[in-house]
């Protein structure tokens, strides 16, 4: 399964960040994720075996993960443990794209309040899993809502535009707990579940 860490968005967010995308539906070659699905994402893990394989005779070359379903719930639960982080508040607001302006993949929506408690949860999360054998990211923790993707850059003026004039304000929350979530693909998008919760309480 393909797999990652997160904090969920509560659902009285979602018409907030789906005001946000309704500023962007001009944009030819954009496509919007789901705001019942909004989270911040923590740590991506990519494709995690549902248990352990030993090595066997003639097996595939191809590199697998270390650690299964169940090592990557002891690491979530470890991790948010050392991390030693009680329920926090997260601001979400501001717009981003990612890697830049003027080549743009992704559009986001940022998070300013609960900055640090999220950085912290990130590099606990990174420190289990790659001990496990998962790759980290090979870039700098940014902590923020994905609100788009952009197929092609028909639309990038209008976004260009929308993220230099626009500064919203989706609202806040409080962090409770960190999920490992499975991403299943189907003929609509990506759905999200969650696999296990692991509770904040510093």
């Amino acid at each position: 399964m393909r797999a990652f860490f997160a904090i969920d968005l509560p659902d009285e967010l979602a018409d907030g960040i789906s005001d946000v995308q309704d500023g962007l539906r001009g944009a030819a070659g954009l496509r919007f994720t789901d705001p019942e699905q909004a989270h911040v994402t923590l740590a991506f893990l990519g494709d995690v075996p549902e248990e352990t394989t030993g090595t066997e005779t003639g097996a595939s070359d191809e590199p697998t993960p270390k650690g299964d379903v169940d090592a990557a719930i002891e690491a979530g639960r470890r991790a948010v443990e050392e991390a030693d982080v009680e329920p926090f508040t997260v601001g979400v607001g501001g717009l981003g794209v990612f890697p830049s302006m003027e080549y743009i993949s992704v559009v986001w929506a940022g998070v300013d309040d609960g900055a640090a408690e999220l950085a912290r949860l990130h590099e606990t999360l990174e420190e289990r899993t790659a001990a496990l054998g998962y790759e980290p990211d090979d870039h700098e923790f940014t902590p923020h809502v994905t609100l788009a993707r952009m197929n092609d850059a028909r639309g990038k003026d209008l976004v260009q535009r929308v993220v230099r004039e626009r500064d919203p304000d989706v609202g806040t929350f409080t962090a409770e707990a960190v999920r490992l979530k499975r991403s299943r693909l189907t003929s609509d998008g990506p759905v999200y579940e969650t696999v296990e919760s692991f509770p904040l309480s510093g």
